[in-house]
């Protein structure tokens, strides 16, 4: 596959959130956080990168990709938010790796962006200080995971290079390690709860 299918269109300097993730399935939240972060942090675009496969978690049973970024289309049906597939084409297999290419190639003002339950267990990621290093942070607040996630290793080891919330918008022009978390995203909607709810999510 051509790269320049996989890399969104965009032009240098624009700030664009990137949402990684199996999208397994993909389901109204992620679309709420993208535009959600998108107007918090003055994001241009958000990207969603669907993985082959979280590192973290169980792959067996996981629909196909290719199902996986159709469904992830129909639910974003925005023009700010793009689907790609970089990771299974590049093959990186680790966020710190899609982060080091997308950085190395592209002019951009990137954030990462992730859910308070993904603070709380970030310190087990391949390499998260370098990911810190890379690219700002903005943390979704995911109730009731608050707690932990503000309590977690990674937030104690980033406690210094926290932002305000109310500097939010500055966060893509920050030099990194730079990061927010943000509160006021409502929403109790996970993949992993929507496939345990019938257990039969299948596309393709």
């Amino acid at each position: 596959m051509d790269l320049r299918s996989v890399i969104p269109p965009h032009t240098d300097g624009m700030r664009i959130g990137l949402l990684g993730g199996s999208f397994n399935p993909p389901h109204a939240a992620h679309r709420a956080i993208s535009l959600f972060a998108m107007k918090r942090l003055k994001l241009d675009r958000v990207w969603w990168l669907v993985s082959p496969g979280n590192p973290l978690k169980e792959t067996r049973g996981l629909t196909a990709l290719t199902a996986r970024m159709d469904a992830a289309r129909e639910v974003a049906h925005h023009p700010r938010i793009d689907v790609s597939c970089l990771e299974a084409v590049i093959g990186t297999r680790y966020t710190h790796d899609t982060i080091a290419y997308l950085t190395r190639r592209c002019a951009l003002r990137f954030v990462w962006i992730m859910g308070a339950d993904n603070l709380a267990q970030f310190h087990r990621w391949e390499d998260w200080q370098g990911i810190a290093k890379k690219v700002p942070i903005a943390v979704i607040d995911r109730p009731p995971q608050s707690f932990a996630a503000l309590a977690s290793p990674a937030a104690h080891a980033l406690g210094k290079n926290r932002i305000a919330e109310s500097l939010a918008g500055t966060l893509a022009d920050r030099r990194p390690p730079a990061w927010v978390f943000l509160t006021g995203m409502k929403s109790s909607l996970s993949s992993t709860g929507l496939r345990n709810a019938d257990g039969t999510w299948k596309r393709g």
